[in-house]
């Protein structure tokens, strides 16, 4: 918790989100980062809202965590009970809205027990700080195994031939298949399932193209896969497989103009979410003969109200069960458990989609450089915004700086945002304030040194920190190096004054009539001009307008 006291006003101030306008003074800050140890998170509480495997409840439990299943709620049901809760492990039916988000008290953690999330509001739980996770590799043999299955049964109608025996038919001639050895197989989207998909199709013969705009070609030709653009890719296929998360630029994917582009009688499968393909353009691609049929697991509406294309003759449907397996239910329930223990437990960070920033914070030390990103930040704020907001903030550093970047802003931030700042939405925070963040890599920086540099109407302000015996200390402040780091712990009372013998005894004679003890006095190498000075506290004072006849600027902040 920091706690600002400026001058200026003379009682406790925090800037408001409007303040941080734009035409603002710039902050330039510069980090050396060593290794370094995040301190656990803290979850004590799980709902879990869905049938999830019997395996997340034991591991969860065994590791001192509370467990409540309630499933089937309603949405208002939801909403009620989640206020009590530190996490909330769903599958895909939980309609985890942002509705839902906001009405959570302490929720730290959104676990998804499958891989696709869209079934949560992750932009509305990053602006909370709420951690989303899923199980990535979880069910990826039973999709892709699935997938397989559909590309077969396309191939050689059997769900339809089976159908018509159980008619009391013997038809045939009517189920003429093709095989599947020589032909062109399209997968779009070459993740784990779609590398899954290739290594299985290929051991039939077939030939294996993709599209992915993420994975390298050299990686899919080691398994066989030869990428390329999705305009060369249509024309080529026999068959096509999905296998993309939902999102603008998936939507609608294979529509009337690539399915126009395809050989005549292309088969198409969708195992990965429904929307990818477009409904209605199948349809019309199936009724014209240009798609020869279609299977699908997934829909854009789930069930499927409009019974046209799952009652077509071509296509063969199921009601979402890639993940269905026992075997998979089993390792999502798994995995999704284990991840929530491996992070309270300070272990690592595994499966989080929108807080990859955390994932570097595991590392030995690392909990005392974010206090220092942290401090830094909180400090910067305490000693210039009595004279102007800010609106622009960059940081260099030399490592890795992610988790850095994100610290100082969550300095910066406290008292700032209506949300509370964290690592996980600091950055989506100074956004929607305004602040324009710019990092940069510098291996010009000395080693272990925090190097803040601020620009104000064309006056240079700087601070410098760094971590020293496991602890974050400040040793410069605006060109005012002190004689010896300040801790950036407890009460601190910073004071720009003329150098002079009578500043200590008369600030040592304020506080003393205030009732508060001078724990620590920092005081600057130089005796020239104007200087920083760093006072440690037993506690803030409550009043700094007793030290505006002694100091020209002062600010408090507790740490």
């Amino acid at each position: 918790k920091f706690e600002l006291i400026f001058l200026r006003n003379q009682t406790s101030q925090c800037l408001s989100t409007s303040s941080l306008h734009k035409g603002s003074p710039s902050l330039k800050l510069s980090v050396a980062v060593e290794n370094r140890k995040m301190a656990p998170i803290s979850i004590k509480r799980i709902l879990i809202s869905e049938s999830v495997d019997p395996c997340c409840k034991k591991i969860l439990q065994e590791n001192g965590i509370q467990v409540t299943e309630k499933q089937n709620m309603s949405k208002d049901d939801l909403i009620a009970e989640i206020k009590d809760y530190d996490g909330l492990v769903v599958r895909s039916a939980t309609k985890v809205t942002a509705d839902v988000i906001n009405a959570t008290g302490n929720l730290q953690i959104i676990g998804r027990a499958g891989t696709g999330v869209d079934n949560v509001d992750v932009d509305t739980a990053t602006k909370k700080g709420i951690i989303v996770m899923n199980t990535p590799s979880g069910n990826t043999i039973s999709a892709a195994e699935l997938t397989c299955t559909l590309l077969m049964s396309l191939s050689r109608h059997v769900p339809q031939a089976a159908m018509s025996m159980k008619a009391g038919n013997w038809d045939r001639k009517k189920f003429m298949g093709a095989e599947m050895y020589g032909k062109i197989l399209g997968i779009v989207g070459l993740g784990r399932i779609g590398k899954e998909v290739a290594t299985r199709m290929q051991s039939f013969g077939m030939k294996t193209i993709g599209y992915d705009p993420i994975t390298p070609p050299e990686v899919t030709a080691t398994w066989g896969v030869d990428q390329m653009s999705l305009e060369q890719l249509w024309p080529q296929c026999d068959y096509i497989t999905v296998h993309t998360p939902l999102m603008p630029s998936t939507a609608g994917l294979l529509n009337d103009t690539s399915f126009a582009k395809c050989k005549k009688g292309v088969k198409v499968v969708n195992c990965a979410r429904g929307g990818i393909i477009d409904e209605d353009a199948l349809l019309r691609a199936l009724e014209s003969g240009q798609c020869g049929g279609a299977g699908l697991d997934v829909f854009v509406e789930e069930p499927p109200k409009n019974r046209a294309l799952v009652n077509h003759p071509n296509v063969i449907s199921c009601p979402h069960l890639g993940a269905s397996t026992k075997e998979a239910q089993a390792r999502c329930g798994q995995d999704i458990a284990l991840q929530i223990v491996d992070m309270v437990m300070g272990k690592g960070l595994v499966g989080a989609v929108n807080a990859q920033v955390l994932a570097s914070t595991f590392s030995p030390g690392s909990h005392q450089w974010i206090k220092l990103g942290e401090a830094v930040g909180v400090v910067l704020k305490s000693c210039t915004t009595s004279k102007q907001p800010f609106s622009q903030v960059q940081i260099t550093t030399q490592g890795s700086s992610g988790y850095m970047t994100s610290a100082v802003m969550v300095g910066l931030l406290t008292d700032v945002s209506k949300s509370c700042p964290n690592l996980v939405n600091s950055l989506t925070l100074a956004k929607e304030s305004g602040i324009k963040v710019t990092r940069n890599h510098s291996e010009g920086l000395t080693q272990g040194a925090c190097e803040v540099e601020i620009s104000v109407n064309g006056s240079s302000y700087r601070a410098t920190g760094s971590v020293q015996g496991g602890a974050p200390v400040l040793l410069e402040l605006n060109h005012s190096v002190f004689r010896q780091p300040v801790s950036l712990t407890g009460n601190l009372l910073f004071l720009k004054a003329t150098a002079s013998p009578q500043l200590l005894p008369s600030v040592t004679g304020l506080l003393a009539t205030a009732g508060v003890e001078m724990e620590s006095f920092s005081a600057p190498a130089t005796r020239s001009g104007d200087q920083w000075y760093c006072v440690g506290l037993s506690s803030l004072l409550g009043d700094l307008g007793a030290l505006k006849p002694l100091v020209k600027e002062a600010a408090q902040l507790s740490v």
